[in-house]
């Protein structure tokens, strides 16, 4: 029976720990530490518990049914998992997300040594799909492109910032900003519900299988076994990251008051301490790792949709990357808002399948479970979408006021009523049946 090598092993876990360090993952955590002030690690903690553990957990889960999507949504039947699946993928792959990390690493990394002109950004972009589309096109040799070779360069970079957040602080602790005064742990909590990572989780399930099937693993219990420890890896490099950068946000007060976003504190850290070298060293750190993002997003909508349309891979990758290539050029600003409504729409839902995959056994048909607090969730999540396009003032009052409706979860407590009825009823129904295939 074929097993991985230990190196092997770690090399899967580099791999999938790059594919979800992309720029958000960056530039979220300085921002939180900079207006956290003293209470920086009691909002490091909320954060931690979105940003590490939900995406860790839809890895094992995913892990569990071997990798692919639609196994996971096999309990809301064929047609609706389908489309969830789909809706996903294009979400977190050419409509937004893959186009988002030319965009981000272009704006973030070279717009400030080249300055923002649509012809930069232009050629920066095409280079830049280019080698996705090069990386992708052998998804066999992930482990070897990715694993062992940018994943340690990235790591490498990542490290030299981590390192240097803690050996060279730039000032003392700032002020708290009011709401992390009042709420350092539900603001935290929240951010990192934004990086949408879960979703990312989602959709690299199947590459991190794939990897190790590369290799000539075969048995279920293996693949599972190598993707749990894959995740688990990713999850304390991400964990590692996420601290170091909250630590340099926090003692950025001196250089980085008033900052905007989490870019902005990253510059003003790295041009002070770096010096002439800072822009350079940023610019290499964004691209790497939007760059690894990017492929890992292109092969796994590749691999998905070649199973369900009569086109080959190697098509499929032309066509995402030339697509996510046009879109990118639309620009940051523009791409972040036809995203955020269109994610947060979806995002409810699938952090129901994932956390209620865990739960099978406790029930006697998944579909009359599942099935009904993802619809909930789904229809709230809409509202939440609604009121993030701006389109709040339309709807009731009743549903804009909703319980913990300021922090983007209004979708929860109707989903956990719902989850209470819905388990209710399957007991009073009783009469074990399979889940739908």
């Amino acid at each position: 029976m074929k097993v991985l090598k230990g190196q092997d092993i770690l090399a899967l876990g580099f791999m999938t720990f790059a594919l979800f360090v992309g720029a958000g993952n960056i530039i979220f955590p300085p921002m939180v530490g900079l207006e956290a002030g003293p209470n920086v690690w009691i909002a490091a903690l909320g954060f931690l518990v979105t940003a590490v553990g939900l995406p860790v957990i839809t890895v094992i889960a995913l892990a569990k049914v071997g990798g692919a999507m639609d196994s996971l949504s096999s309990p809301i039947g064929k047609l609706a998992g389908g489309i969830l699946a789909a809706v996903c993928y294009l979400a977190v792959g050419p409509l937004f997300a893959t186009p988002r990390t030319a965009t981000v690493s272009f704006e973030v990394g070279l717009a400030p040594l080249t300055g923002e002109s649509p012809m930069a950004l232009f050629l920066y972009s095409l280079v830049y799909f280019l080698v996705v589309f090069w990386v992708s096109l052998y998804p066999g040799r992930l482990l070897d492109t990715v694993g062992r070779f940018l994943a340690p360069l990235k790591i490498i970079a990542l490290a030299i910032l981590g390192i240097a957040a803690f050996a060279l602080p730039v000032g003392d602790v700032g002020p708290a900003q009011p709401a992390y005064v009042a709420a350092p742990f539900s603001q935290g909590f929240i951010n990192g519900y934004l990086t949408m990572d879960t979703l990312g989780a989602l959709v690299f399930g199947i590459v991190i299988v794939n990897a190790i099937r590369s290799r000539g693993v075969e048995s279920p219990k293996l693949i599972t076994r190598y993707a749990i420890i894959a995740g688990l890896i990713a999850g304390v490099g991400l964990a590692l990251v996420y601290i170091s950068l909250f630590r340099l946000g926090s003692d950025s007060h001196a250089v980085a008051a008033g900052a905007q976003n989490g870019a902005a504190v990253l510059h003003a850290y790295v041009q002070h301490t770096f010096g002439s070298m800072g822009s350079g060293f940023l610019a290499v750190l964004i691209s790497l790792a939007c760059l690894v993002t990017a492929v890992g997003l292109t092969c796994a909508c590749a691999e998905y949709f070649s199973r369900v349309v009569p086109l080959s891979y190697k098509t499929l990758v032309i066509l995402l990357a030339v697509f996510s290539l046009l879109v990118s050029n639309l620009g940051l600003t523009k791409l972040i808002a036809f995203s955020i409504p269109v994610l947060t729409a979806i995002y409810p839902p699938c952090i129901v399948l994932v956390g209620l995959s865990f739960c099978k056994e406790l029930w006697n048909s998944q579909g009359r479970v599942v099935a009904p607090v993802m619809l909930v969730a789904l229809i709230f999540g809409l509202i939440d979408a609604l009121k993030g396009a701006g389109l709040g003032e339309q709807l009731p009052a009743l549903l804009v006021d909703m319980p913990l409706s300021e922090q983007g979860l209004a979708w929860l407590v109707p989903a956990v009523a719902t989850l209470v009825v819905a388990v209710a009823v399957d007991r009073i129904m009783g009469e074990r049946k399979e889940a739908l295939a």
